[in-house]
């Protein structure tokens, strides 16, 4: 193996040991070199010794890689002063089946992605040169024998994922592939790689339990520590200017400390769109080893309790109820190396400006990073965890849960400490999957029984790791102790309602059900023209060309989007013209199931949409490309999510218009409803002045549907008392292809101020659904609008961090894109 010495970062007290490692395929007879933290495909992507996975057919030619066993090695020296002390070598997201060496002896095995790994290497380091060495196993081998040699037969998400039986490793589930992502099963570290060196004793974890009483905060900081022998050191905690500890005698082993400490005319901490986000410093210092956290104090609840309907599901925040409004989080790209912080604020930020308050990680994915949660806690966007299972059923023998049961405790006790972190949830549509399967329908009561062991030990772990905080016992769930499949069930738990997609409903499909927390729905769209461009050539521009359809994951889905069209729409003219028709009946598929659903406040709580991001170039239920630009869902996910909002659900033969209110404060609003025909006339019908209070939706006028006519629809807009415009919204009683759609000219005139540009959009007709679209990165203050004649909108455009694109940049890339245009 090539010798690989690379300079390591020196304090005495730790050795960062990521850098430059050589890699090799022993099998296959190749060498090079490789980044870690990092994967082995982007080693070999930047070697040249496979195509972009992303392109084309490319993720079969690159199959090999998971294939095939690798081991990375690389030499670090190691001064005197630090060889002699306790030393731990830490590896975290290990990824995943190893044999961890160092200097030829093996110290660990490690076989699940998520735990972090504290090996002792006392004795074992060398002063001077040493040698780390990490041999991968196969996955799919592994799994493969693990599943064979189960005394019973446990099916995986053939349906998803192209490597069997996953369920038997811990690792993320989508590597192997999903309904919207490609299988590359990568492997490396991604995580810690770290020399650790001690005079006594390491920190394990730092958790803090928040008590808001009488106008205070109560915290208590439970610190863990593992001590290599007996003896005393010196553990102290700062906060807001209160320094706590002092020396503490411990015993070999982990030990446990709890200080308490009263945080006086607390600075709250709020979900965006309620408050700020003040974040306090909790540095903490074990012995020498400092460590800090941020910690926003607030007080979260979820209030589950009987009502007049069921049960109620909702959070409850600092004493104030708080409707969720979100999207569902998977991994933010299938190659874990371009996963950055630079690239997940991008994302995150995305979420903020459309006006969320919530993501749900989910089960199928990865416990992220800490600047993950970090950034979230920034942000104001709180986070529903799913424990790391998904739509299939898990072993339950004892080395299984002994493994599952390090993972959660470290996961829970890493991450406690932060605002964001909402609820623990045991699973993804687990107990679900248990009607799905032959294997598991055929002997229900088994696979129930193995599915309530490991349900326990999630539930147990939460009650005694962090129980301030809910665990909700899977996504979707009727509550504690119900193992009914309760998809379908509106009037307690989470709902995953999905008759739409899968069962080609129609969109007024959503409104026949009333959940109290929708925590997953969602509708397809091909991916935006720029990045389809980048996965394609010309000739594969054609929804059903064999290119197109490996960018399709979910069965019959890109033939759905099309029948779909075809029931609201008349059929583009073209290739484009399609792409961009179904990212509006995508946006308009959630913006029909959000709106009623918010609409029927306070019964339901929350609407979580499947799915924010993506993982790869895809057709797929996002709302953000991959590469994070805005499709038109998350432009109406603004405006859908606005906290004063006003919506128009059909009953009978009338239109209702409802208002909502999911601010920090109730609101007076002026609202003006205008009969529109497609000659551009409008008509006012009502105006009202409204004051919106924050317990419920309120009903706000009737309108009979006659009253609109064949040729019409509604459009309404609402204002603040000082007359500045709040929001506009419009109702179509009909289908789209039923209207007669004039062709419109639309003027773009573009303005600046400093840095800002500014679009100004006027129609000389009715448009509908008018798009701005420029290849420069960055979103429109709106987008997606419908113009009357005379009545402009102006849109600003805000670049993406490190984009400073000129007026002429704009100018130059612009297109307008509108509904009349697509036929």
């Amino acid at each position: 193996m090539a010798d690989v010495h690379s300079k390591v970062a020196i304090d005495y007290t730790a050795i960062d040991l990521g850098g430059r490692f050589t890699l090799v395929a022993p099998e296959r007879g190749w060498s090079g070199e490789i980044d870690l933290p990092g994967d082995v495909h982007t080693a070999l992507l930047e070697a040249g010794e496979i195509p972009d996975p992303y392109f084309g057919q490319n993720e079969e030619v690159v199959a090999w890689v998971y294939e095939t066993p690798w081991t990375v090695e690389r030499t670090f020296d190691v001064p005197a002063e630090m060889a002699d002390g306790f030393l731990t070598l830490t590896l975290s997201e290990v990824d995943c089946i190893a044999t961890v060496l160092l200097n030829g002896e093996a110290i660990a095995a490690t076989q699940n992605q998520f735990i972090r790994y504290d090996i002792d290497v006392t004795g074992k380091v060398r002063a001077g040169e040493n040698t780390l060495t990490i041999a991968f196993a196969a996955v799919p081998d592994v799994a493969q024998a693990r599943a064979d040699a189960h005394p019973f037969a446990i099916p995986y998400a053939a349906m998803n994922q192209k490597v069997a039986h996953l369920n038997f490793v811990r690792k993320t589930a989508c590597h192997a592939g999903w309904d919207w992502g490609i299988c590359l099963m990568p492997t490396g570290v991604y995580g810690t790689m770290k020399l650790r060196r001690t005079r006594l004793a390491r920190t394990e974890s730092v958790q803090v339990d928040q008590h808001h009483e009488n106008g205070a905060v109560r915290l208590e900081i439970r610190t863990r520590v593992h001590a290599f022998a007996d003896g005393e050191i010196t553990l102290t905690h700062s906060f807001d200017g209160q320094n706590i500890g002092g020396p503490v005698v411990l015993r070999k082993g982990e030990n446990a400390f709890t200080h308490t400490l009263i945080v006086h005319d607390p600075r709250l901490w709020w979900p965006s769109g309620q408050g700020d986000q003040p974040l306090y410093d909790l540095v903490s210092n074990v012995d020498g080893e400092v460590t800090t956290r941020k910690i926003g104090l607030r007080e979260l609840q979820w209030v589950v309790e009987p009502d007049a309907i069921d049960h109620t599901f909702k959070c409850r925040i600092n004493g104030r109820d708080i409707t969720m409004m979100g999207a569902n989080w998977i991994p933010a790209d299938a190659i874990p190396s371009r996963i950055t912080p630079e690239t997940v604020r991008d994302l995150l930020e995305s979420a903020k400006a459309a006006n969320y308050n919530m993501l749900r990680v989910w089960g199928g994915g990865q416990y992220e990073p800490d600047w993950f949660y970090d950034l979230c806690d920034e942000l104001g966007l709180l986070v529903w965890q799913d424990f790391m299972f998904s739509c299939m059923p898990y072993p339950s023998d004892r080395p299984f849960l002994a493994d599952v049961a390090t993972e959660i405790t470290q996961q829970v006790r890493r991450l406690s400490h932060h605002a964001s972190i909402a609820i623990w949830c045991g699973d993804n549509e687990v107990i679900g999957s248990l009607n799905w399967y032959p294997e598991t329908r055929a002997n229900r009561d088994r696979h129930l029984a193995n599915y309530d062991r490991m349900s326990k030990l999630l539930a147990d772990i939460v009650a005694d790791e962090d129980p301030q905080r809910r665990f909700w016992p899977s996504s979707p769930s009727l509550g504690y102790m119900d193992f009914a499949d309760g998809w379908h069930v509106d009037t307690r738990g989470d709902m995953h309602f999905w008759d739409v997609w899968h069962s080609a409903k129609p969109f007024e499909h959503y409104r026949t059900v009333q959940p109290r927390f929708a925590s997953e729905f969602g509708f397809q769209s091909f991916t935006s023209m720029k990045i389809i461009e980048s996965f394609t050539e010309p000739g594969d521009r054609n929804p059903s060309s064999p290119v197109m359809e490996t960018h399709q994951r979910n069965d019959g889905g890109n033939a759905r989007i099309l029948e779909t069209m075809c029931r609201y729409f008349r059929f583009p003219k073209g290739f484009e013209e399609m792409v961009f028709l179904s990212q509006i009946q995508q946006g308009l598929a959630i913006k029909t199931a959000i709106e009623f659903w918010r609409s029927t406040k306070p019964r339901c709580m929350g609407t979580l949409y499947w799915q924010i991001n993506d993982i790869w170039p895809v057709a797929s239920w996002s709302s953000l490309d991959y590469g994070g630009q805005w499709k038109l869902l998350h432009y109406l996910a603004k405006r859908f999510f606005a906290p004063i909002n006003v919506v128009a659900v059909p009953e009978g033969e009338e239109i209702v218009l409802k208002g909502m209110n999911d601010g920090p404060a109730a609101r007076d609003i002026a609202l003006e409803i205008f009969l529109v025909g497609m000659d551009g006339q409008a008509k006012s019908l009502h105006r009202l002045d409204i004051s919106l209070g924050l317990e419920s939706a309120s009903e706000l006028v009737r309108v009979p549907l006659e009253a609109v006519g064949e040729d019409g629809f509604l459009l309404f807009e609402w204002r603040g008392r000082d007359g500045v415009l709040i929001g506009t919204n419009d109702f179509f009683p009909r289908a789209y292809k039923y209207y007669d759609l004039p062709q419109a000219g639309i003027n773009a005139r573009w303005t600046s101020e400093g840095n800002r540009h500014h679009l100004t959009l006027q129609s000389d007709a009715c448009a509908f659904f008018v798009t701005a679209q420029t290849d420069c990165a960055g979103y429109f203050s709106d987008n997606c609008v419908t113009l009357l004649p005379g009545r402009g909108v102006t849109l600003s455009f805000t670049p993406r961090k490190g984009a400073a694109p000129t007026l002429d940049d704009l100018k130059n890339t612009l297109r307008i894109s509108h509904l009349a245009q697509t036929y």
